[in-house]
């Protein structure tokens, strides 16, 4: 038995008490409030920022749209539809729901009406009269080849709906992109303040995971099955794929990757990518690295010590260009000029990403700073409420001719008249020393 799972196991016996002081699992969850709250007071911004009237979504059981929680029908059995339309500026919300489902959709308080469908009738066909009676001429709707968010209708549901439009009103219908693009990219500041909570328990149980690490000893699978029993405890699930959540690299790049079994080694430069997702709503996403020093070193040594200053230049940079108004584009070409200046061998990720209610969210790419792969989402402004995953990086080459890339990834906040980590960003490279090197 290695020395990692004995401590696993103490540290599991021992703090199991104090851990269920910051449960987050037993905590009541927010979100019914906070899902009405940003109803209320972001989708009428969000539909005038994407130019529509009106935004339909289509919900059913076992196959839903991706965006049912957010607005109320993750609970939908048969066919269900919702509408959120501007009416003399007021956002007013109505669905019609499948009368077995209808009084429990009531009870959430979420919207002004809920109409009852018979078995015998149809939502859409319903929704669609009160469309062509009302006479909105531009609704939005989830097709979208950039955005997996605004891509929930199916083929038959648009079809469907097309037929009780009618097929000559074809042109009433645009793409949900903006309107999901301009409301999903903004959280709330309670919403901000649940993110940075989650993010300090991300980051100290990274913390806790590289004490326990015995040189020549302990995987990088060991260092990850820690943090999923830490998950376990505390409540909290995977922000991405459980599969590479967390990812532990202490040898060449892998990517979006599982952590292996390679054993860590004097010399290592340790790189944990891991989220959590709480309230099973939102999520994080932070990186932190750590040295492993070999028996003579107190200290990094100083082509080591180079490049995560190198990394950091990098992510300083990034942080300077984020305020509302930039460009996502223009804070990752800020990054790419100082990898040019410090010679780092290019990196072929992007400087960040939105992170919010997916660990790849909607919003702002933070990418295309080289201008070779033009993507609309590299095109967009930087705007207040807005957080983003980002990276600094740098990348060198091992003895071996394998890539290692340093990629310091924190979590900020779009203020109003810059940025602000949501926690502090590791400033130093985390030691983990040599004399517990087993003889």
């Amino acid at each position: 038995m290695t020395p990692l799972i004995i401590t696993l196991r103490i540290f599991l016996l021992g703090t199991l008490l104090s851990v269920v002081n910051v449960c987050i699992a037993a905590q009541s969850s927010p979100w019914d409030s906070i899902r009405q709250h940003r109803i209320n007071q972001l989708l009428p911004h969000a539909l005038k920022a994407g130019g529509a009237e009106a935004w339909l979504i289509i919900c059913r059981e076992n196959n839903n749209d991706p965006l049912a929680k957010h607005i109320g029908c993750e609970n939908a059995g048969k066919t269900a539809v919702f509408l959120f339309y501007l009416n003399g500026g007021k956002l007013s919300k109505i669905a019609y729901s499948p009368v077995g489902e209808a009084l429990a959709l009531a009870d959430l308080d979420l919207l002004d009406t809920v109409i009852p469908i018979e078995n015998s009738e149809s939502a859409i066909v319903k929704a669609a009269e009160f469309i062509n009676k009302k006479g909105l001429e531009k609704i939005a709707i989830n097709v979208s080849t950039d955005n997996p968010q605004a891509d929930g209708l199916s083929y038959s549901q648009y079809q469907a709906l097309l037929d009780a439009i009618g097929r000559e009103h074809t042109s009433k219908f645009v793409s949900s992109e903006d309107v999901v693009y301009s409301w999903l990219s903004v959280k709330l500041p309670e919403e901000v303040e649940i993110m940075r909570n989650a993010a300090k328990l991300t980051a100290q149980w990274q913390l806790e995971a590289y004490a326990q690490i015995v040189p020549g000893v302990t995987r990088d699978s060991d260092v990850a099955r820690y943090l999923k029993a830490k998950m376990e405890i505390a409540g909290v699930t995977d922000a991405w794929s459980p599969d590479q959540n967390p990812n532990v690299v202490s040898g060449a790049d892998r990517g979006h990757s599982h952590a292996t079994d390679k054993v860590i080694m004097p010399g290592d430069v340790i790189q944990t990518d891991f989220g959590i997702r709480v309230h099973d709503t939102w999520v994080t996403d932070i990186q932190r690295f750590a040295y492993v020093l070999k028996p003579d070193e107190i200290a990094p040594p100083a082509d080591i010590t180079r490049y995560w200053e190198n990394a950091k230049a990098g992510r300083k940079a990034a942080f300077g260009a984020m305020k509302p108004g930039s460009t996502d584009q223009q804070v990752d070409a800020a990054q790419r000029k100082i990898l040019i200046e410090t010679k780092s061998l290019p990196v072929k990720w992007s400087t960040g990403h939105p992170v919010g209610y997916e660990a790849h969210d909607t919003g702002p790419a933070l990418s295309d700073g080289n201008k070779i792969r033009p993507r609309k989402a590299a095109r967009l402004e930087l705007k207040q409420g807005m957080t983003f995953a980002f990276d600094g990086f740098y990348s060198w080459k091992l003895s071996d001719g394998s890539i290692k890339t340093i990629s310091m990834e924190e979590v900020v906040l779009i203020t109003e008249d810059g940025a602000e980590y949501l926690i502090p960003p590791q400033e130093d490279l985390i030691l983990i020393p040599s004399t517990n090197l087993l003889n």
